[in-house]
């Protein structure tokens, strides 16, 4: 990977759009990279957290390579949204907890990449927005999806329709993250709450992931059967047998153990 560095830090890992030059805008090859990370990550069961970011002080992603972009006709234009698309629902579906820490300008693609995470956490410098129509396109990296999930959709359809930026406390209030820090506290907020997430049980913590994800996609009474199957399967691991154990011996627990 050229365009995205990934740090391991015990469970944890923190990866980083590196193209600061063009505030890590997203173009063919860094969508490329985030594959490759994605899959990366996937692949190491050591890692129980992922932490996404963007280097440099100025933008987390400041969207899709319009230079890139302003070529093509629709069939291609329709190819670059899906290729965006199968990227970002990869990290989507990622079993392991991923954390936008967005230090910066996310917008456009880089809104969407935030939204593609579980949890999003946010500099007082961060500035989010849809401003596709703006420039005579719409969001097509998942934007007109996410952001109607993430805020409801009126407030979604404004800030899509107006193309209109806000700051990292209007951000706050309509829900798009979770909390705010001083630029300079961004990234050790975003690890301790990594690391928090990594000391509980892996195993558990993926089957949370999958439950909520699924269960948002089905009716209630098929969701909480999902529910009860995942409940069920953490029963079968030693990180349940030692978890409980701990408590009811009034222990703390061992670490865990994957399994």
């Amino acid at each position: 990977m050229i365009h995205v560095l990934l740090e391991k830090k015990g469970h944890v890992a923190v990866a980083t759009v590196n193209r600061p030059q063009a505030l890590n805008a997203l173009n063919s090859e860094v969508l490329d990279d985030l594959n490759e990370l994605v899959d990366t990550v996937k692949a190491d069961g050591d890692i129980y957290a992922l932490i996404l970011t963007g280097a440099g002080e100025k933008a987390f992603v400041a969207g899709a390579d319009i230079a890139q972009m302003s070529g093509l006709n629709a069939a291609e234009g329709e190819a670059f949204g899906k290729k965006g698309n199968d990227v970002f629902r990869k990290l989507e579906t990622l079993p392991i907890p991923t954390i936008a820490a967005v230090n910066g300008y996310a917008l456009g693609g880089g809104c969407e990449l935030s939204m593609a995470c579980d949890i999003r956490i946010c500099s007082d410098n961060a500035v989010f927005g849809q401003p596709e129509t703006g420039l005579g396109i719409t969001p097509g990296f998942g934007g007109t999806q996410r952001l109607p999930r993430l805020i409801g959709p009126g407030m979604a359809k404004q800030l899509i329709y107006s193309a209109r930026n806000i700051k990292a406390d209007e951000a706050l209030r309509v829900g798009l993250v979770n909390a705010v820090y001083p630029t300079g506290e961004l990234m050790a907020a975003a690890e301790k709450l990594a690391l928090t997430i990594a000391s509980n049980a892996p195993v558990a913590v993926r089957a949370c992931k999958k439950a909520i994800n699924d269960g948002l996609e089905a009716e209630m009474d098929a969701a909480v059967v999902i529910e009860e199957k995942l409940f069920g399967s953490c029963f079968a691991t030693e990180d349940q047998k030692e978890g409980m154990a701990a408590f009811l011996e009034k222990r703390k627990h061992e670490p865990y153990q994957n399994r």
